[in-house]
């Protein structure tokens, strides 16, 4: 596969319209001649998994600051000059950042090498009607899933080791430790539900980010509540979901943490079905281990669900 250093998946939306292990010490890198190399990043996923991968060797460098919401977000003059110093960029160029796109376009280097980390992952289209009328053609929230941040992984190490070949083995040899460390919390999570019976086992989602997460379990998504991600259903479409869930005997409700919303409410007043809050990992502040974190509480989230709803 080529470097992938193009903007195509920056402009996909326009073209359609670490915890668990953490004494592990990465691989010893080599310092680049001109010090030490400056990588860019949108989102809190993207931090930690750089973060792993470069060790010490590279400074990763989050180009909107925590605290602001990726969805709702608009380029700063600030933000916008924080690209001028960057080496390369991270993405995950699939929808959830592209406002990163016009950001690098005005910023002192508008040719700054990108690195898709997507390339290698199989996507899955965008969940909610008004997601997908308003051209948005795949779900974005990839990042949410075990296996699909294990591509991830494999692919920006293998593109930073080509935009820093000094440092290309110990990049590839802490993309191996991390990922390892990853399918750990997996392989825990899959041991916990060896006697659940969920074959039967439906759920609902209140937007379409867990898709990912969810199908990794064997579990299909049978209705998405909000028609776009953060657009709130309007009574009527409400009242059709709820109608829905009903038919389909829906059990389980998966929700965003900290989510405050009076509709969440009346879909278990009105339903009664179990109600299970996962982390987007978009808040807080970077750190290497976040990912690792919130991930192992979605996954003890995930498990406690499939068990309660199916023992």
């Amino acid at each position: 596969m080529s470097i992938l250093l193009n903007r195509r998946l920056i402009l996909v939306g326009a073209l359609a319209a670490a915890a668990m292990s953490a004494a592990v010490v990465p691989v010893r890198a080599v310092a680049a001649p001109a010090g030490r190399r400056r990588f860019g990043v949108t989102l809190h996923p993207y931090y930690s998994y750089v973060a792993n991968i470069v060790g010490d060797a590279a400074e990763v460098v989050p180009v909107i600051p925590a605290g602001f919401n990726p969805h709702a977000y608009e380029p700063r003059p600030e933000d916008i000059q924080r690209i001028g110093g960057l080496d390369a960029i991270v993405l995950n160029g699939i929808g959830h950042d592209d406002f990163a796109g016009r950001m690098i376009a005005a910023s002192a280097k508008p040719s700054l090498p990108v690195v898709e980390s997507n390339a290698d992952v199989p996507l899955l289209p965008a969940a909610g009607m008004a997601a997908r009328a308003a051209g948005k053609v795949v779900n974005p929230h990839s990042f949410l899933s075990i296996t699909n941040s294990v591509l991830q992984v494999a692919t920006i190490a293998r593109e930073l080791g080509r935009l820093d070949p000094d440092n290309a083995a110990a990049y590839a040899a802490n993309a191996r430790a991390y990922s390892r460390r990853l399918r750990q919390l997996r392989a825990a999570a899959l041991a916990k539900l060896a006697t659940a019976r969920t074959a039967s086992l439906r759920v609902a989602t209140i937007h379409g980010a867990y898709d990912y997460l969810l199908r990794e379990f064997g579990l299909e998504v049978s209705a998405v509540v909000e028609p776009a991600h953060g657009i709130e259903p309007s009574p009527a479409q409400l009242a059709e979901t709820i109608a829905t869930m009903r038919k389909l005997d829906v059990q389980v409700i998966f929700s965003e943490l900290n989510f405050p919303s009076a509709y969440v409410e009346t879909i278990r007043r009105e339903t009664g079905i179990r109600l299970y809050a996962f982390s987007h990992i978009s808040h807080g502040d970077y750190a290497p281990d976040l990912f690792e974190r919130e991930m192992a509480r979605n996954l003890d989230t995930l498990v406690l669900a499939m068990a309660e709803a199916a023992p």
